[in-house]
This record gives C-alpha cells, sequence and structure tokens, in this order.
C-alpha cells in the first residue's frame, strides 16, 4: 500500500507541476508537557516532518489543524498557543501557503493514526531531532526555539 501512495503522490506532483494550483496548508510545532515535538514519517515521502496536511475547501485554518493532528497523530484538543509564521512554498509545483501554529498536546499518547499515510510518528526532544528530519522541519524549529515569529519561503 505505501508503494501506490508514492506511486499517487508522483502523479499529484505531476499535475501540479502542469496546473499550478494555489494551496494552503497547515502544520504544527506540537509539543507535550515535557517541551518534546511531535514529528511523523508519511508513507508517501521520505523526511521527518511537522505533523499537518491540506486545507480541504470550506474548512476553517484552525479546524484543518484540528482535523490533521487527530488523522495523522490521534491527537485531539491540542491548545493552539499561537502562530508561529506564514510561509510561501512552490515545491511540487503548487503555489502554497503553510499557516504553521505552536500548539500543546493534551495526551502524551502519540501514534500514527492514519496508518496508509503515517509510517511513523514519535516525540523528540527539541535538541535530539532524529536523522532524516527535513531540512524546512529544522528552520521551523530553529524558528520556535529562538521565539521569532517566522514567515517568507518554506
Amino acid at each position: 500500500m505505501a508503494l501506490l501512495h508514492r506511486w499517487l503522490a508522483k502523479a499529484a506532483r505531476l499535475i501540479w507541476r502542469v496546473t499550478r494550483p494555489r494551496t494552503i496548508g497547515v502544520r504544527a510545532v506540537l509539543l507535550d508537557a515535557d517541551d518534546r515535538i511531535a514529528l511523523v514519517r508519511h508513507t508517501y515521502i521520505d523526511g521527518w516532518y511537522l505533523p499537518g496536511g491540506g486545507v480541504k475547501k470550506g474548512e476553517g485554518i484552525a479546524d484543518a489543524l484540528h482535523r490533521e493532528l487527530a488523522e495523522e497523530v490521534a491527537i485531539e484538543g491540542a491548545v493552539v498557543e499561537r502562530v508561529l509564521g506564514v510561509y510561501h512554498s512552490r515545491r511540487e509545483g503548487k503555489d502554497d501557503h503553510v499557516v504553521v501554529y505552536i500548539a500543546r498536546a493534551g495526551a502524551d499518547t502519540l501514534r500514527g493514526a492514519d496508518a496508509l499515510e503515517v509510517a511513523g510518528a514519535g516525540w523528540f526532544a527539541l535538541d535530539a531531532l532524529p536523522p532524516g528530519t527535513t531540512p524546512a522541519t529544522r528552520r521551523r524549529i530553529a524558528e520556535y526555539r529562538a521565539g521569532l515569529t517566522g514567515g517568507g519561503t518554506w
């Protein structure tokens, strides 16, 4: 099934290069009570990422954040502290705007909720990120640790 997701993701990226859609995404710097950060590995792309995803048509951005946290890491009721920043990405052929929130999890249990999409999920110390953590994820974490409000290019 993971191979099918990888093929579908490649096909979607090809379509995006032709159609160049404008999209809105949401991600979370999701922290637990011990200030560990939640990261996920997807089945369709390599690397560790902040949990999140696309905002559906007709859906509020904050609603999308809570839906994605439930879908990706089985966390419900996270408390949003603030917006870290709004970023622009042209990767994958899209004109993508990503809103990144700082949020606190009310639960310590973290797991990949959707096995078709999430290959792994875990809590990590901010100074001990796993190998394969993507550069953009590392930049967002560095901005958070420095107390900055981010923005600009993803």
